[in-house]
């Protein structure tokens, strides 16, 4: 699975393999190894290894095969995309809604709804088991809404904060997703629900 292709990667690998290596590191707060023509991106918390020459993504970092692997359609555009959409900006610290990204609105029903409800599920009894699960993608705890929120970076410039509302009494447990202001400057929107889509599938 982690070798399928499609032609939005397609075109972000060629639009790589020609990038200044030093512009790109600049931007997306990349390292970049010129012998082995490699940049090293780290995600949720994790190295991964992206080839220009083989056109791979790899990690020897111990859980990484859940991105490479169970989720690479997401992870494999998302970071592409980012490695040569990305913009040497300073994050503004104004988070706001997917549906509040220009376009965003059609990333809220349907099809591309965020499954926010698998989250709510697994962790709406319990918030520690929600906190270690983030700690261990990186994540840090932040005060912001709900019982619990926590900032993860799906890519460096890139913040995402994932809140967490217990069940109670007398309404169910939910989950809500922000993303830095300044997303829909780095990123096309559809990267960013992909982003988005990416950072709730890991913790479901």
């Amino acid at each position: 699975m982690a070798d399928i292709r499609n032609p939005g990667e397609d075109k972000a690998w060629d639009i790589l393999t020609t990038a200044n290596p030093d512009a790109v590191c600049k931007a997306a707060a990349v390292i970049y190894d010129a012998q082995a023509s490699v940049y090293t991106v780290k995600s949720f918390g994790m190295d991964f290894i992206v080839s220009v020459k083989d056109k791979a993504m790899s990690s020897s970092t111990e859980g990484s095969g859940i991105l490479l692997q169970k989720l690479s359609y997401f992870f494999r555009l998302s970071l592409l995309w980012y490695l040569v959409s990305a913009k040497d900006l300073a994050c503004s610290g104004r988070p706001i809604k997917l549906s509040e990204i220009r376009g965003g609105e059609i990333f809220t029903t349907g099809s591309h709804r965020l499954p926010l409800d698998l989250v709510a599920g697994k962790y709406g009894r319990d918030k520690q088991a929600f906190i270690e699960k983030g700690s261990q993608l990186g994540g840090e705890l932040v005060m912001m809404q709900g019982d619990a929120s926590i900032k993860f970076f799906p890519l460096p410039r890139i913040p995402v904060i994932l809140s967490l509302w217990l069940e109670d009494e007398e309404f169910p447990s939910h989950a809500d997703l922000l993303f830095d202001s300044t997303c829909s400057l780095q990123l096309p929107t559809d990267i960013v629900w992909s982003i988005a889509m990416m950072t709730v599938l890991v913790m479901g």
